[in-house]
């Protein structure tokens, strides 16, 4: 049996880059005509010219808060998706609810999300039983899972979350091959098992997702007999990357096109720089473009060493909104990109909020060339603060390289009593 699911995963990386990009034309045209949410955007937008990652870093970046606010605001003709998916509503397979509330369509078809190949990787295979505690009450993640498995031919127990001593006499007497869900609940399950004395050594692996997995928790799991994968993905965007090997990054699907960009913005970050994770799916029934998911990631070097070519993302690194409150006023990343936007000069740039006794400071550490230093350069970019924050802030030159890598732009390191 081979150990991929199918020959996409081990594509040439040029192949697959050319291949998603005619992909990304043809979803171009697809939302044009199909999504009136994205005809604006779109409008003067040539499908065949965006042959690359530069071109396509030329197109709007859509946050979840402006999803929100496309599906509340919007016409009554766009809803409920701000019109943004490219099928009628009443051809959608099921409407799921996410807290904000935001509307998730899941069209028809086959593993809809794309979980099989996270599950396969995990080593799932047909004619496993699958134990299944991620929620089908309203969000997608249960039916995500589901559709992945059967796309396999695994059988499935739905059995959601809560009532743990009914998870443990399912598990029991079912004698299910593994588990999916968070990593937290499975130790739930185990820690019920043992103080009812029942038998749960059936379950070999699992595929968790929606919370982090510390190496303590998995190294916990897996002196119960579980091997434990993870797996990224949302409700907007189905599967994004998956685990392979352990502590080894999560590899791309290969139906999304992933951007690492500096949070606030959309530009693209250096290699090896983090930065938000912003992800083009090729779904043709929502064709989601630069959604920005929150998250703070980086891309790694090379390829896994499972025989996988798609790039492999570090794994969740924290989030990027990084909005805090100084002195009674907000201050986001996008400001923070806007005053570097207006200095060139500027390599880098990392905001310190801190407080000086019982007032708030704000520190703008800027990595510049020691040959473009200057008072007149300081004092242009207070001025720049000023005017783009509405607040008055030090700054304070450093070597070009010295700030952290960890996609911060905001620190706030006061200590809230």
């Amino acid at each position: 049996m081979s150990d991929h699911l199918d020959e996409l995963e081990t594509r040439d990386p040029e192949q697959r880059e050319r291949q998603q990009f005619a992909a990304l034309a043809e979803q171009i045209a697809n939302a044009k005509v199909n999504a009136p949410g994205f005809a604006a955007a779109l409008a003067g937008v040539d499908p065949d010219a965006l042959a690359d990652r530069a071109a396509l870093a030329r197109l709007p970046v859509l946050r979840k808060s402006d999803l929100m606010a496309r599906q509340a605001e919007g016409p009554d003709s766009h809803r409920p998706f701000g019109g943004l998916t490219a099928v009628k509503t009443g051809r959608l397979a099921r409407i799921f609810v996410s807290p904000g509330p935001i509307y998730d369509p899941e069209g028809r078809g086959e593993d809809w999300w794309r979980m099989a190949r996270a599950l396969y990787a995990a080593g799932f295979r047909r004619g496993d039983i699958i134990h299944n505690c991620f929620s089908y009450h309203f969000t997608p993640a249960g039916m995500m899972l589901e559709s992945g498995a059967h796309e396999i031919g695994c059988a499935v127990i739905p059995a959601g979350v809560g009532n743990t001593e009914q998870q443990v006499r399912t598990i029991a007497d079912i004698r299910p091959t593994g588990y999916v869900g968070t990593p937290s609940f499975l130790r739930i399950i185990l820690e019920k098992g043992k103080e009812l004395g029942g038998d749960l050594t059936s379950m070999k692996r699992a595929l968790v997702s929606g919370e982090a997995l510390p190496p303590s928790l998995r190294a916990e799991l897996k002196g119960h007999g579980i091997d434990v994968r993870q797996c990224y993905a949302t409700a907007d965007l189905g599967l994004i990357a998956y685990e392979s090997i352990p502590d080894a990054g999560l590899i791309l699907d290969e139906w999304v096109i992933v951007e690492i960009v500096r949070p606030g913005t959309g530009d693209p970050v250096a290699d090896g720089e983090v930065g938000e994770v912003v992800v083009t799916t090729l779904n043709p029934d929502y064709p989601l473009i630069r959604f920005a998911t929150g998250d703070l990631s980086m891309l790694l070097p090379g390829v896994s060493a499972c025989g996988r070519t798609a790039p492999r993302l570090k794994g969740w690194m924290g989030r990027a909104d990084q909005t805090t409150k100084v002195r009674g006023m907000f201050v986001h990343p996008s400001q923070v990109a806007e005053i570097c936007r207006r200095h060139p000069a500027i390599a880098k740039c990392r905001v310190v909020v801190d407080r000086d006794g019982a007032n708030d400071t704000m520190t703008f550490r800027v990595e510049v060339a020691a040959a473009d230093r200057g008072a007149a350069l300081e004092a242009a970019i207070g001025a720049a603060i000023q005017s783009v924050a509405k607040l008055r802030g030090d700054v304070v030159f450093v070597d070009t390289g010295s700030l952290p890598n960890d996609g911060k732009v905001i620190e706030d390191v006061r200590k809230h009593d």
